[in-house]
């Protein structure tokens, strides 16, 4: 049985209060008076209900908008992990036609220099190994990784901590207890 209640702080809202319905017969035994088991009972009582489905509502309303805020956050964050992946993979597509005269081997550094013609080329010498002579403008290092994708010089240190970091783990966790939360024990010293 539906009530609508109006709550004395906001004359102008209404809240619906479903009450249980009633019986004259419950579970088989007949009443002797339905309206004293059945009746509403103090009008304040149906306004401390109405209270009670509102606040109901406002803490649900509140919980989702948090709920849908932090998928919200995941959605961007990942967003911008998608984008990260394409530019990386563009560099490295790009990087893989630049020409050179010499087999690529992952874990070697290699330098990029720009002809006058507008030829971007791979060396094995560094500026540093030209010296003063070098023939052509120097456009950066790269570190061909194990998986083929590029690593630019100023980002090689953190790549092989990390892969360094993952290796340990492989290695010392051949069989992976069952645990249900991620174990990284000894992986900070």
């Amino acid at each position: 049985m539906d009530k609508t209640v109006s709550l004395p702080e906001q004359p102008d809202r209404s809240t619906t209060v479903t009450l249980v319905e009633t019986s004259s017969n419950p579970s088989g035994v007949v009443l002797v008076n339905t309206y004293q088991t059945n009746r509403v009972g103090d009008p304040m009582d149906l306004v401390a209900l109405a209270h009670q489905v509102q606040k109901g509502d406002e803490f649900i309303r509140a919980n989702a908008c948090n709920r849908l805020t932090v998928i919200a956050d995941q959605i961007r964050y990942l967003q911008e992990q998608a984008r990260k992946v394409l530019e990386d993979a563009k560099r490295d597509a790009d990087l893989h036609h630049a020409a050179c005269n010499v087999v690529k081997k992952p874990g070697n550094m290699y330098y990029m220099y720009l002809r006058e013609s507008g030829q971007r080329y791979f060396s094995i010498l560094s500026p540093k190994e030209w010296g003063p002579s070098c023939p052509h403008k120097f456009l950066g290092a790269y570190k061909l990784q194990h998986d083929m994708s590029w690593t630019p010089v100023e980002e090689v240190e953190k790549r092989d901590a990390e892969i360094s970091i993952i290796d340990k783990l492989l290695n010392s966790q051949a069989a992976l207890p069952a645990c249900t939360g991620p174990n990284f024990e000894g992986l900070s010293k």
